[in-house]
């Protein structure tokens, strides 16, 4: 006696899904349609706390949300730290808006620009309800003149603001090994990302602390680049010590020009017009609207010289409306 093959079978899989582990459960044949994991407890991954984002550790042991280390990869991966004037030129706004619908949902689609991408990792910085510098004492950072200064300052921040502003750091120190093929120096990558790590309500105040950010960064990114460079120079050629402190003493004299061309008298109260100027231009830029720049316009004035003063950076001032 023949028996037939089985009918009306049913293949039963229970699933779960968790916000931030997706689903669980699912069957081999349809994972490839689902993201692994969701990005956020969240509905966004923008505009929303690190806390209820999926965390993970970099090479360098920053822990910081995963989205931040997908964008990272793509943008390293389609050559974006070669392209001339990463980070400073705008992608497609009609791109953006639907790479981040694609984020939300913890994927990045094919073929996006990396343009679009490095404008991302700005964005995600500049909607955080809390910007990564803000628990710093504000008076403190505008009384910032020298690199210990701000290297002392930023020892202040809480350790998840501390493990952004270090990834943040070494990503623009990538960049700025670039510099040869992509344009973007320390400064150029300071002055467009300064407008996105702080949130200040008193357009006045938050241009001058702006400009002190930028410092802020360029410095800590310099010196990430120096001390990357003993460490490459001590895996390579194993060279003495005295050897080494030959290199921090030229290191050194180069940081000494540098804030002399920059401070002009380095007194770290005024501002070279030039520098303001750009900031509201970035700012502007970045959050694509004009109502920004006017809203800065006339705020400030200048001496003979046509250097802004910030009433602000006044130590006596400081605190005051």
């Amino acid at each position: 006696m023949d028996i037939g093959g089985p009918t009306n079978v049913k293949h039963v899989a229970h699933v779960t899904f968790d916000r931030f582990n997706g689903f669980l459960g699912l069957p081999s044949e349809f994972e490839p349609d689902v993201p692994k994991k969701a990005p956020s407890a969240s509905a966004t991954v923008f505009g929303v706390s690190t806390e209820s984002m999926q965390l993970s550790y970099d090479s360098r042991g920053n822990c910081v949300p995963v989205i931040l280390l997908l964008l990272q990869s793509r943008l390293y991966d389609q050559g974006g730290l070669e392209v001339e004037g990463i980070f400073r030129i705008t992608g497609e706004n009609s791109e953006e808006e639907y790479v981040r619908e694609q984020l939300n949902k913890g994927m990045i689609p094919d073929g996006i620009d990396v343009h679009c991408l490095a404008g991302l990792i700005k964005a995600w910085f500049r909607e955080l309800p809390r910007g990564v510098l803000d628990p710093l004492p504000s008076e403190q950072v505008l009384q910032c003149e020298s690199d210990e200064d701000f290297i002392k300052v930023v020892r202040l921040l809480p350790q998840t603001e501390a493990s952004l502003l270090n990834w943040a750091i070494n990503l623009m120190a990538d960049v700025v090994q670039f510099e040869n093929v992509n344009k973007m120096n320390s400064r150029n990558l300071a002055l467009v990302f300064a407008p996105n790590m702080s949130q200040m309500k008193d357009p006045l105040t938050a241009l001058m602390y702006a400009v002190q950010v930028m410092k802020l960064l360029k410095t800590l990114t310099e010196k990430t680049l120096r001390e990357r460079e003993v460490t490459s120079s001590q895996v390579d050629t194993r060279s003495s010590n005295e050897t080494e402190d030959g290199e921090k003493e030229v290191d050194h004299e180069e940081d000494e020009d540098e804030e002399e061309d920059e401070e002009g008298d380095g007194d770290g109260v005024y501002i070279i017009k030039e520098e303001v100027s750009e900031i509201i231009r970035v700012t502007a830029g970045d959050h694509k609207s004009e109502s920004i720049k006017s809203a800065f316009e006339g705020t400030s004035t200048s001496d003979s010289k046509g250097v802004v003063q910030p009433l602000v950076c006044n130590p006596d001032h400081i605190g005051s409306k």
